[in-house]
């Protein structure tokens, strides 16, 4: 598989096309980078721009994107409404397929570098490359935009990773950082109401709801709120009520794994100061966001949500959750929808899921692997969607024996010429028999007797694809 990095800078202008074309061209200038998607916001005079490549070239490209950007975009007149500290305001680096996140980490702390030491703008790390926590929220790395930087940039805390403390007043600073792909994910239901929409995403969300009692079956929302009161702080996900703050917290971690105190600061309530609030109750997973929301031209409502983190939070465990709270409230899901696009693990991973629950071998075809995705989460319900388009780092077969039909291979063998040769026709029978091999795993998966043996077998499969695939592209 290729090694894939997404770019996701974010330019502070969005209203002179000019100077953004200057922009994605000095992009598309890299050889080996494909520019996907220019986001052109008046209002926000803002431009995010997509682009994908190896590590290499898209390092290279996002440093000549930022070069760029500093010498047409003067900040002392940029006004929009959108935060923003700098004519490149972020510059975030995303794994997409045969890369780490350590991978992009580095990646982040180059390109940063350069940034600082040969373009002069200040620079810090967020997110996954920051290099304090208080740096990993890009909110507390923006917080006094670029109107409050000549200050924030004498302060000790913040001093910028890269570059000089010296107020660059043309370019102000940038944030580069290495963070996972955001998925925008929706799941389809046979509603209008949302309320109802909202009911599902409140449970499955990382912020979770107010807890509540009485009539909360089957719709949670009907319950009476539960509130802190003086010497009772009740347990959101259970009935533990304690005596005070500290044996709630001690329960909570005991249970959850997790600190109390931070869960509710992350939720904007003071600890110290619960009393009269409502308690909350956990969502189901982490690194979600997500509400409800009716969509007219689809006549029906869906469960919106982002998620941060798909290797944490997956999308077919999102997906088969949400089935399951639709079905407790008398709903149908019909299906979901990918906003933009989504990386090629996440899709495999789906139809691993799915091929291994109904004891399949997942050891298949990328576009078996792929159509299999998409008919199990619904993906065609409200549009087209064609994985060609939509998946990001989908590995490609290509190469002389892919090219060719095989009887026109096999007449080209025969000619006078010396290529097609003896090591094209050793990889075609070595393509042939991993085949041969892979559908007899494939075949006994799911026969009886085997059941004891599925996971060698899926393996088996899984390993002879790979071998096939390499054979073909030889």
């Amino acid at each position: 598989m290729n090694q894939l990095v997404e770019c996701v800078p974010n330019f502070s202008e969005g209203r002179d096309k000019d100077k953004i074309k200057q922009i994605t061209d000095s992009i598309e200038k890299i050889s080996g980078v494909e520019l996907l998607d220019v986001d052109i916001g008046s209002d926000t005079n803002r431009t995010v721009v997509t682009f994908i490549g190896s590590p290499s070239r898209v390092e290279e490209a996002a440093f000549q994107a930022v070069k760029k950007a500093s010498e047409i975009i003067d900040m002392r007149k940029h006004g929009g409404a959108h935060p923003r500290m700098g004519a490149t305001d972020v510059c975030p680096f995303v794994p997409v397929s045969d890369v780490s996140m350590e991978d992009c980490v580095n990646i982040a702390k180059k390109v940063g570098k350069r940034i600082g030491e040969e373009l002069e703008i200040p620079v810090y790390l967020y997110e996954n490359a920051a290099t304090t926590d208080d740096r990993q929220n890009l909110t507390n790395v923006r917080a006094g935009e670029y109107e409050g930087l000549k200050e924030k940039l004498g302060e000790q805390n913040w001093r910028p990773d890269y570059g000089s403390t010296k107020f660059n007043a043309r370019s102000g600073a940038t944030a580069v950082g290495a963070r996972e792909f955001l998925i925008a994910y929706n799941v389809n239901l046979n509603t209008t109401d949302r309320t109802y929409a909202n009911e599902i995403a409140y449970e499955i969300r990382e912020r979770g709801r107010w807890k509540r009692t009485g009539n909360i079956d089957p719709f949670y929302y009907k319950g009476d709120v539960v509130r802190f009161k003086e010497g009772k702080y009740p347990d959101g996900n259970s009935d533990f009520v304690g005596s005070s703050l500290d044996e709630l917290a001690k329960h909570y971690k005991e249970t959850t794994g997790k600190d109390l105190r931070e869960r509710y600061l992350s939720l904007g309530l003071d600890p110290d100061n619960l009393i009269g609030k409502p308690v909350y109750k956990d969502g189901k997973f982490t690194n979600v966001k997500g509400l409800g929301w009716v969509i007219p031209e689809y006549n029906r409502a869906q469960i919106s949500m982002n998620l941060t983190n798909y290797r944490i939070a997956s999308i077919h465990h999102i997906f088969d959750t949400a089935c399951e709270e639709a079905k407790k409230r008398g709903l149908r899901v019909t299906g979901s929808e990918i906003v933009g696009l989504i990386p090629y693990d996440a899709m495999k991973m789906a139809a691993e899921h799915y091929l291994l629950k109904m004891h399949k071998s997942s050891g298949l075809p990328v576009p078996d692997l792929m159509n299999v995705a998409v008919q199990s989460l619904g993906l065609c319900d409200v549009g087209d969607f064609n994985p060609k388009d939509k998946v990001l780092g989908m590995p490609k077969v290509d190469g002389n024996l892919a090219n060719r039909v095989t009887f026109d291979f096999v007449d080209e063998v025969s000619r006078d010429s010396p290529a097609p040769g003896g090591g094209s026709v050793a990889a075609l029978s070595g393509a042939l028999g991993a085949a041969l091999g892979i559908m007899v795993a494939n075949l006994s998966t799911s026969k009886a007797g085997f059941e004891d043996q599925k996971e060698k077998l899926n393996e088996i499969a899984s390993k002879g694809q790979a071998a096939k695939d390499a054979l073909i592209k030889a």
